[in-house]
């Protein structure tokens, strides 16, 4: 039967289970709401020093496997599976935790959980709901946590920042997903408009496949045209060389002169 847990309880992890490979699932929402549920490897500060134990839905897993994202299952919003053997010495603590994403506070939430289940067994269960955080944005739920040996707490904190204001708490950094995409942008961006002259007069599909079938086809046309059109233009200009007054000055004197 699972342990109920209540805020602030705490426990060594052998005393609920001889396994060391664990599932952790978590339970939480409200109407309207959605949560990043993620996972932090800490060192002996409690700080993520090492950005590869921050697991989420961009990492679902350690370098090692230690710690795996497994996703929605088993009536869970998110699930982990969490390997203690694995972990290396350097990872003291992970801090499961739950960040709004959108529009919202962590009191309107629904009766949820933090559960520990081992060998297909559900060990142990930390309840909560709503009415237990105010305006909060975040919620760290429970810790596995090193102190000669592994231990579970259910901590069932508020704080008020999203997931990059927990991360940063932990001591990570959030401005580097921000240059990336800056850097990248400029590169399509310049390689986009010299792509896009050529092509854009004539056509995207005939600039790669017949480029020279198209314009040998309409150069000639134009060629036919404009000699026709300039066949017409001749016309005017033979009615204007026909007509200069010289033959008609010259018909005029010889009438006059038999006169």
């Amino acid at each position: 039967m699972a342990r109920e847990f209540q805020r602030g309880h705490k426990a060594r992890i052998g005393d609920l289970t001889a396994g060391t490979d664990l599932y952790v699932g978590v339970q939480i929402g409200g109407p309207g709401l959605t949560f990043d549920i993620s996972c932090f490897g800490l060192d002996a500060d409690e700080r993520l020093s090492d950005d590869r134990y921050f697991v989420f839905f961009n990492q679902p897993k350690s370098p090692e496997e230690a710690i795996q994202l497994l996703g929605a299952q088993a009536g869970d919003n998110e699930s982990f599976r969490v390997t203690l053997d694995k972990i290396p010495p350097h990872i003291r603590k992970l801090s499961f935790t739950a960040a709004l994403d959108g529009p919202g506070q962590v009191s309107q939430i629904g009766p949820g959980y933090l559960r520990i289940v081992a060998g297909g067994e559900e060990v142990a269960r930390y309840s909560f709901t709503g009415s237990e955080f105010s305006t909060e944005r975040a919620v760290m739920l429970g810790d596995f946590y090193l102190k000669d040996v592994w231990r579970f707490a259910a901590v069932g904190q508020g704080f008020d920042g999203g997931l990059e204001a927990l991360l940063k708490n932990f001591g990570g950094e959030v401005a580097e997903e921000e240059e990336a995409p800056q850097t990248a942008a400029p590169a399509p961006a310049q390689e986009a408009p010299g792509f896009a002259p050529p092509p854009g007069p004539a056509a995207p599909a005939p600039s790669f496949g017949p480029p020279a079938a198209a314009p040998v086809p309409k150069q000639p046309a134009p060629s036919f045209g404009p000699p026709q059109g300039a066949a017409p233009a001749a016309p005017p200009a033979a009615p204007q060389a026909p007509q200069p007054a010289a033959p008609q000055v010259h018909n005029a004197p010889t009438i006059a002169a038999p006169l």
